[in-house]
Order: C-alpha cells, then sequence, then structure tokens
C-alpha cells in the first residue's frame, strides 16, 4: 500500500465516525444557518387562571345543573363554596324548579352523588366550572316559571287543598309507575335498551308482580 493510498483510507475513516464537539464549542455566526422561528400549537383548552385567594380561604366554584331529560332544566350556582354538600345543591334546585328534593338525584361524570358528599371531595384540585347532570324520579315535573296558573283574586280566598300523598313501600311497588322509572334508570345507565327490560323483568319476577310488558 502506497502512502497516497493509505492517506485516502485514513481520512475516509475519519469521515465516516461522528463529529464530537467539546463542551465550549461556539458555532461562527457567519456560517450558522438562520432558521424561522417556531411556533407552539395552540391548547386545546385554554387554562385555567389559579385565583389568588387569601390565607385561610377557600376557593369558590360555579356549578352548572342540567337535566339528562325531561322536564328540561338549566341552572347556574356561582360562588358555590367547597363545604356545599349535595345535599344543598339538591335543595337550591328544588326551590327553583319545584320538583321535591327526593325526587331528584344528582350525578357527576355519569355516577350518582351521595347527599352527604361535599364539592371537596367530589372535584379535583382546579376545577373551578363543573357541571352536574340532575335526574329526575317518579315522573315530578318543573313547575318553575308557570306563567299559566291563575292567581287567586283578591277577593277570593284560596282554599287549603289537602297534601298529595302518593303510594309508599309495598303498595309503590306494585304500580306500574315504579317499574317503569326503573326501567328507565337501567337504561340510561346500562345504555342497553334490551338488556334493560331483561333486568327490570328479573327484578319484577323476583319480587312477585307479573310482567306486563
Amino acid at each position: 500500500m502506497t502512502e497516497l493510498s493509505f492517506a485516502k483510507s485514513f481520512l475516509s475513516t475519519l469521515d465516516a465516525r461522528p463529529v464530537k464537539l467539546p463542551p465550549d464549542y461556539a458555532s461562527d455566526p457567519k456560517t450558522f444557518e438562520a432558521k424561522g422561528p417556531y411556533t407552539l400549537p395552540k391548547m386545546p383548552q385554554p387554562m385555567k387562571k389559579r385565583q389568588k385567594l387569601a390565607p385561610g380561604q377557600e376557593r369558590s366554584v360555579t356549578i352548572r345543573l342540567r337535566s339528562l331529560r325531561n322536564p328540561p332544566l338549566d341552572m347556574i350556582c356561582s360562588g358555590q363554596a367547597l363545604s356545599t354538600s349535595v345535599h344543598d345543591l339538591k335543595q337550591n334546585v328544588s326551590e327553583q324548579s319545584g320538583i321535591p328534593a327526593e325526587k331528584i338525584k344528582l350525578l357527576y361524570k355519569k355516577k350518582p352523588c351521595a347527599d352527604s358528599k361535599t364539592l371537596k371531595e367530589l372535584l379535583a384540585d382546579g376545577d373551578v366550572d363543573v357541571e352536574f347532570s340532575v335526574m329526575v324520579m317518579g315522573g315530578a315535573s318543573s313547575t318553575a316559571g308557570g306563567g299559566s296558573a291563575e292567581s287567586p283574586s283578591p277577593t277570593e280566598e284560596p282554599s287549603e287543598a289537602p297534601a298529595a300523598q302518593g303510594p309508599s313501600g309495598e303498595a309503590l311497588l306494585k304500580t306500574e309507575e315504579f317499574w317503569e322509572d326503573l326501567k328507565g334508570f337501567l337504561a340510561q345507565r346500562l345504555k342497553d335498551q334490551k338488556m334493560s327490560e331483561q333486568l327490570s323483568g328479573i327484578f319484577r319476577k323476583a319480587w312477585g308482580e307479573p310482567d306486563q310488558r
């Protein structure tokens, strides 16, 4: 091998190896390739601003209450403390809609919430605006905004109507309304109409009521 061929072979071997730069290396700005500015993509949702709270103060939460089906409800409760319970929210819905509180069930992230739960137990640390779903049981209807109801004239004394008392206990289980509500609840939770009808039929037969489908 001649010296020329050895030099060419040695140089080609060096070219194949990666270039290692020292830690204090600085590129020449005259030969540095110019690159355009890189723009970060927009976030799908804007970041929520953290509330500035005084020492010992808890953040407030805005609650939106919407019904899944009839009667249609859409309420906003702003400035709710984290100590607010689900029972308090149900009472608020009852006062604004006229629906008895015992007929109302609240769901958060498609899961039913117990009355004893508070917002602090249900929500995450950064939640400020949250939405609860309202489910009305027993076919109760909303009386909010009922402008069609006739108000008694000043000369007529309003008669005291007796309080409506519906069936309860075993008598309620014998009504068709109870089993229709159960079927609707199962269909909503399972999202399968056929399976909900099968389960409601099994529950009804286990109780001893004939299935009247």
